[in-house]
């Protein structure tokens, strides 16, 4: 282990993808998913296969980027990389299946969307259903190009349906915090309740629902707090 790794620090780099090229694999993607520790809305995941002969310069997590920088990178991604793909899975079906289970489900979906198809996965921490050769990496989007690729266009993409949902539900603040637990959105949820896109699985919600829920304690399995 580098002495980077081992402060919890790394540098983003496609040194796994360049090795992966190496022993033949030409399809390699990236993977990762946003919002899995939001109170409303989908866990949305991305696909990305970067083209070696077309580097996106400054990628990294996509936290770490601040947003203006962000749309400028997911521009130069969808214009230079081989592929890219996205998925969405909703709140309903998060609550139904819990949130871990649904960004997996999200992760499987974008992958199966791109075009031409991988043959190699790069995935940020989990392990994804498909009979493929993979690897997870714990903080991939801090270590690897293409899962920070992946990082920054599902956050883009779903920042975008953010601001979207903002204007249909103003009272949330959701364009400025994009669903997560902020101080005014649990205020919000105080004072309206839930709207029909939260997460009612996820307790902050629940305890504000105006009817009675008949909640499965399996979903306390999955601690939200800090996700992305």
């Amino acid at each position: 282990m580098g002495a980077e790794a081992a402060r919890g620090k790394f540098r983003c780099e496609a040194v796994i993808e360049r090795e992966l090229r190496a022993r033949g694999f030409n399809a390699v993607a990236g993977i990762d998913e946003v919002g899995r520790g939001s109170l409303f809305g989908p866990v949305v995941a991305a696909a990305v296969i970067l083209c070696p002969d077309r580097p996106v310069r400054g990628l990294n997590d996509s936290k770490q980027i601040e947003p203006d920088r962000r749309e400028v990178l997911a521009k130069r991604i969808h214009e230079r990389a081989i592929a890219v793909a996205l998925a969405a899975v909703d709140a309903a079906t998060i609550d139904c299946i819990n949130i871990y289970q649904a960004s997996r489900v999200a992760m499987r979906m974008a992958v199966g969307r791109l075009n031409p198809s991988p043959d190699f996965l790069l995935v940020d921490a989990v392990s994804i259903d498909l009979p493929l050769p993979q690897r997870g990496l714990i903080k991939g989007d801090e270590r690897c190009h293409a899962i920070a690729a992946a990082s920054i266009v599902a956050k883009v993409y779903r920042d975008a349906c953010m601001r979207v949902w903002d204007e249909i539900f103003p009272a949330y603040g959701l364009a400025s915090n994009k669903g997560y637990g902020t101080p005014d959105h649990h205020k919000a949820l105080a004072e309206f309740g839930p709207t029909p896109l939260h997460r009612l699985s996820f307790e902050p919600v629940r305890v504000h629902s105006r009817f009675p829920i008949d909640y499965d304690p399996q979903m306390a399995l999955f601690d939200t707090a800090g996700a992305a």
